[in-house]
């Protein structure tokens, strides 16, 4: 009978594996959670407000930190709206000897602008172990040493947590650490020209680090900050050199979190960096959410912070909102889901498998999904696939407001030279290469049609862009039929010949043209795009070498101007057209100053339209300079123009309230999610198939049931004998 009971053994677990819950990735005990799914493909570098600046951390950092203010979730354009602070705070503004100015003072006679911020009583940060007291009110975990953190691995380990209340001092102290020698935040070089005395604390900082070990703590409060001072608990001041309207977006972002000072002490502690420890990797916030579980190799998750302060669902968008249900939960308490686990996946494919199964709750589209999930119609609209459709899927789209350009660096003697007879022949030859490089070409081939041509640094959504035969790029477009028509290769040849290369060859000497474009392995260094790239030149017969290699080096080429051509890209800080001319500003050349014009581009022209634009209130006196600048750089062409990319994402019919914001990042808290529905579609979705279940039985059976009449034969053919 052994063989009969293996049988049956066998058909058991195989009928058991057949459950659509053998397939479910989560554990049993998350089903029917209000819980989000999504997933990550980079793992977060920095958890920390003052270091933390690409879009892999905002996923986090922006769910778990609140500043100041935050943009509102449903307006289009984007409009920046009180967070913690209890309204947009309205500079004031005043002369070098301290005399009040009026808000339409000229932009030469403000010395100072002074922003006056009040936090609304009551708010309190997230449980955590920093805040921990004791019957005295001292705190528990000050006096650590590697000792006491013997069984200590993560935050949860800490046996006890506490919460206190938001105040001024906390905005204060993060400013201060903005200065911080040991953080090196990526926006102390541009805010210690702007918040009076930051550069100065920086310079005292560093002196103080110097002369204490590394592991020391360093109490930011015993360093004076002359530019930003508390007023009383909840109310700071903070005043800037000169006129700058874009700082209020700054107010929006992480770097203006707040940051207790017993939190940075407490991270501080000899021992707690060896165990990561740390603000980078357990940060403290007063957000609706807390990090709760962080493991960037395989999944991080946050939950609910149970002392998020009173926040409700908008009431009022933009048209179409209501008919699209963004407005049915007008009022609500925030955050409308308890959590959200956010699993690493490295690969598209499964990703992908899993979104269709309906264990993530959203998706992007990967190439090798993207003519699964939409349709290119006969206008080139795009369209969901019958699939998609079938499942309840919705597609959201939007052009991000970013740029991805070609820069030639100015410095080069070939392609930036600018003396005279030499600027003339670069600029005919830079003019040349962004007619013959086909931007729509490569947006058809490399992102499958999901971005639009760049005509200048300016997104769609940015004051100043413009579309229609006012936006193009005269210099590579015609304008024909009411369309944008790129020049033909013929006008890019006449003007290489024009600038002395004749066919890709010096007009003197005979010598072929050969350019360097310098990139990152993995980018524009793959071999599909440098064959692509390679044939755009030689339209041209100029002969491109690509040179790749890694990030750190590549960076390291940009700053000593080590490169001829490269690739870059540029996301908007905040809505605002300032942050894109500034990529092209004299003061900003990454070779003399350090800063962010990589392409070390110098024009007085150009750098005096800025200075006047940069300060002005947005109008038409904003969008009539605006224009002289984008012609000047589309005349000079330092950089490429490349393209915008467009996003799209897909989401479950289960999953509500989700609308494309590439600004502001804070939208977990504004979703929900069906649960009801979801489980319901993932048990539909995940349904056994059977028949080759009874295929395998029917042969399991063909097999056992021979041998089993055999056995029972010589069972009784020996009982007989």
């Amino acid at each position: 009978m052994t063989i009969v009971r293996l049988a049956c053994l066998s058909l058991f677990i195989l009928l058991a594996s057949c459950s659509s819950e053998q397939n479910d990735p989560y554990p049993a005990s998350e089903r029917g959670k209000n819980i989000l799914y999504a997933a990550f493909t980079e793992r977060p570098k920095h958890l920390d407000p003052a270091q933390s600046y690409t879009e892999d951390e905002y996923t986090f950092t922006e769910q778990i930190y609140e500043p100041p203010l935050q943009y509102h979730y449903l307006k289009r354009p984007y409009t920046l709206i009180a967070a913690t602070a209890d309204t947009v705070p309205v500079p004031r503004y005043f002369d070098a000897k301290g005399k009040a100015l009026t808000a339409d003072a000229p932009t030469e006679d403000i010395a100072r602008s002074v922003y006056e911020i009040r936090i609304r009583p009551g708010i309190r940060y997230q449980p955590h172990p920093a805040f921990a007291v004791d019957d005295a009110g001292k705190p528990l975990y000050i006096d650590n040493d590697r000792g006491k953190l013997r069984g200590i691995a993560t935050i949860a380990d800490f046996a006890h947590s506490g919460s206190r209340e938001l105040v001024a001092d906390d905005y204060i102290y993060e400013i201060k650490r903005l200065a911080h020698p040991r953080l090196h935040s990526p926006i102390f070089g541009m805010m210690a020209g702007r918040i009076v005395g930051l550069k100065e604390l920086g310079a005292a900082l560093q002196r103080a680090a110097q002369d204490q070990p590394e592991e020391t703590w360093l109490d930011l409060d015993r360093f004076a900050l002359e530019g930003v001072t508390r007023v009383d608990r909840y109310t700071l001041r903070i005043t800037l050199a000169g006129k700058y309207p874009q700082f209020v977006y700054w107010l929006a972002m992480p770097f203006f979190a707040p940051v207790p000072r017993e939190v940075d002490r407490f991270y501080s502690q000899p021992g707690m960096a060896e165990k990561n420890l740390t603000l980078d990797w357990y940060p403290v916030g007063t957000g609706p959410y807390m990090l709760t579980e962080n493991n960037p190799n395989s999944r991080m998750v946050l939950a609910r912070n149970p002392n998020f302060h009173a926040e409700t669902y908008p009431c009022e968008g933009e048209a179409g909102d209501r008919a699209a249900g963004l407005l049915a939960d007008c009022g609500k308490a925030l955050p409308l889901i308890d959590r959200a686990i956010f699993s690493r996946e490295k690969e598209s494919i499964p990703y992908w498998n899993k979104f269709l199964q309906g264990y993530y709750d959203a998706s992007g589209i990967s190439s090798d999904s993207f003519d699964q999930a939409v349709r290119l119609n006969v206008s080139g609209d795009v369209q969901l696939s019958e699939e998609m459709r079938e499942r309840g899927i919705r597609l959201l789209t939007s052009v991000r407001p970013s740029t991805y350009y070609m820069g030639f660096n100015m410095l080069d003697p070939v392609v930036g030279s600018r003396d005279g007879v030499g600027e003339q022949r670069s600029v005919k030859l830079r003019q040349a290469l962004s007619i013959a490089i086909d931007q729509e070409e490569f947006i058809s081939i490399f992102m499958n049609g999901r971005g639009v041509a760049a005509m200048s640094p300016l997104p769609p959504g940015i004051f100043g862009y413009r579309q229609g035969e006012a936006g193009i790029d005269p210099v590579v477009y015609d304008w024909v039929d009411g369309k944008a028509k790129r020049k033909p290769v013929e006008a890019a040849r006449k003007l290489l010949a024009e600038a002395g290369w004749p066919d890709g060859r010096d007009a003197k000497t005979g010598a072929p043209l050969v350019l360097n474009l310098d990139t990152t392995s993995g980018g524009m260094g793959d071999k599909s795009h440098v064959d692509w790239l390679t044939r755009q030149f030689g339209k041209l017969d100029i002969q491109l070498v690509v040179r790749a290699t890694d990030f750190n080096r590549f960076q390291e080429k940009l700053r000593k101007g080590a490169v001829q051509l490269y690739f870059l890209g540029w996301n908007a800080d905040y809505p605002d057209p300032e942050n894109f001319f500034f990529l092209l500003a004299g003061a900003e050349s990454k070779v003399a100053h350090g800063g962010e014009n990589t392409s070390n581009y110098a024009s007085p022209e150009f750098d005096r339209l800025f200075a006047e634009m940069k300060d002005m209130d947005s109008g038409q006196q904003r969008l009539a300079i605006i224009s002289r600048m984008n012609r000047l750089l589309q005349q000079d062409a330092p950089w490429i123009f490349g393209f915008h990319p467009t996003s799209y994402t897909l989401g479950h019919a289960w999953l509500h309230n989700r609308k494309p914001t590439d600004v502001g990042n804070n939208s977990l808290k504004y979703q929900r999610i069906d649960v009801a529905l979801r489980e319901a579609q993932r048990r539909a979705w995940n349904e056994p198939v059977l028949w080759p279940l009874a295929v395998g039985v029917l042969v399991l059976l063909s097999v056992v049931l021979p041998a089993f009449v055999s056995y029972r034969r010589r069972e009784r053919g020996t009982a007989r004998s």
